[in-house]
């Protein structure tokens, strides 16, 4: 990670912790490469955001690679996790508190697999209000923390894969594959409510994104260290 290069343009692979925002770790490398070699400004930015109470890749570009993020957002992603039925959530994960209870009893891995279908190739889903997309100029989680109402539309998204990896109802374990745009948390609370339920994310890590691996991932700290040792 020379400056030259970071100038140039790199792409660095980032493990996200749990609870840092996508901007935190950008700000956390932005702010050591600054330090590190005396700048007052460098371009940094991601290349795709990861909620806080998601873990996993991460890309970040510095210098002329920021030109190139609208491409590496286009890469398909990968994602693991678990789905929790028998609840709702606003948010449909953790962010906020459970606000409906649903029975699971009648829940089983056949019925499972025959709902899973519902959610394999090219579908429509609604993104959820408490997400960062923009709406008349504000963000979804504004109108939602506020508790106004706002119409939504429904997005295209492609599911490449959608295995259930593991089945221990109310959690269920899975591997997704899927397009640009897919909320994952849209898809736990719309498959759900497909079973006669309620379900919302409860965990969520993304391990891929197109040819770029999590094992290739270094934390936010990783790399700053390395880049610490750095001779200049």
């Amino acid at each position: 990670m020379s400056l030259d290069s970071l100038l140039e343009g790199q792409l660095l692979l980032v493990d996200k912790p749990l609870h840092w925002t996508s901007f935190q770790a950008v700000n956390k490398l932005r702010w050591a490469i600054k330090k590190k070699y005396g700048l007052k400004k460098i371009k940094v930015g991601h290349a795709g955001t990861l909620d806080p109470l998601a873990t996993g890749l991460l890309l970040i570009c510095t210098g002329q690679m920021t030109k190139k993020i609208a491409d590496v957002q286009a890469l398909e992603k990968t994602y693991t996790g678990t789905i929790t039925f028998g609840a709702t959530t606003p948010s449909y994960d953790l962010e906020t508190a459970i606000d409906q209870h649903y029975p699971t009893n009648h829940i089983t891995p056949r019925g499972l697999a025959l709902a899973k279908k519902k959610f394999e190739g090219l579908i429509e889903q609604y993104p959820p209000l408490f997400s960062a997309i923009k709406k008349e100029g504000k963000r979804l989680y504004e109108y939602a923390r506020k508790g106004e109402e706002i119409n939504i539309e429904a997005r295209k998204v492609s599911i490449y894969t959608f295995d259930l990896t593991q089945i221990e109802i109310p959690n269920v374990d899975f591997l997704i594959r899927c397009s640009k745009g897919t909320y994952i948390r849209s898809l736990a609370h719309d498959f759900g409510a497909a079973l006669d339920s309620g379900a919302y994310l409860s965990r969520l890590k993304r391990t891929a994104i197109g040819q770029f691996s999590l094992d290739d991932a270094l934390t936010p700290e990783q790399i700053v260290d390395q880049l610490n040792r750095i001779s200049t």
